[in-house]
């Protein structure tokens, strides 16, 4: 006989039925404490939520039926369209310390009177291969600024040595 069998002489006392009970419930008065609480904050929050969009909907309403005018709507600014403009610089060497997305100001150097600035902040979009057959006429630079700008440019360029700066 193994020693796992069961024996008489078991040192087990003899099982016994469990009697019926009904299910014990321990603390639930808390519970239904803390529930109502909830159920409170809920309705308090909901309500206060009303109240705010009932006062935000009734004060546009209700300054206009004071006969003041609504606040204005400002309009957006206008879409400023940039073309690219090539521009050739009076200096060479300049132009090879540029590079696409600098910034640079385009002043037009005029002999008669003071230089003044064609282009303020215009954005460096291209700086091509300098051609070694032109010879010292300067360096060319693609730059993208508006159409009207762009006008003052071209016509800067013709009459004037234009130069940068960077910004």
């Amino acid at each position: 006989m193994t020693p796992f069998a069961a024996s008489s002489a078991s040192p087990c006392p003899p099982g016994r039925p469990v009697p019926p009970f009904p299910p014990l419930r321990v603390g639930r008065s808390g519970y239904r404490l803390r529930r109502a609480v909830r159920r409170r904050r809920r309705a308090l929050s909901a309500v206060l939520a009303v109240v705010a969009a009932g006062l935000a909907v009734g004060g546009a309403e209700a300054r206009a039926s004071r006969g003041t005018a609504p606040p204005a709507v400002k309009a957006p600014p206008p879409v400023v369209r940039t073309v690219s403009a090539p521009v050739r610089i009076a200096d060479a060497a300049t132009v090879r310390l540029l590079r696409p997305g600098d910034r640079v100001d385009v002043v037009a150097a005029e002999r008669a009177g003071p230089p003044r600035v064609v282009a303020a902040g215009a954005r460096v979009a291209e700086v091509p291969v300098p051609d070694e057959a032109v010879g010292d006429s300067g360096a060319l630079v693609v730059l993208s600024v508006p159409r009207d700008t762009a006008r003052e440019l071209v016509g800067a360029g013709a009459l004037t040595r234009l130069a940068v700066t960077l910004c």
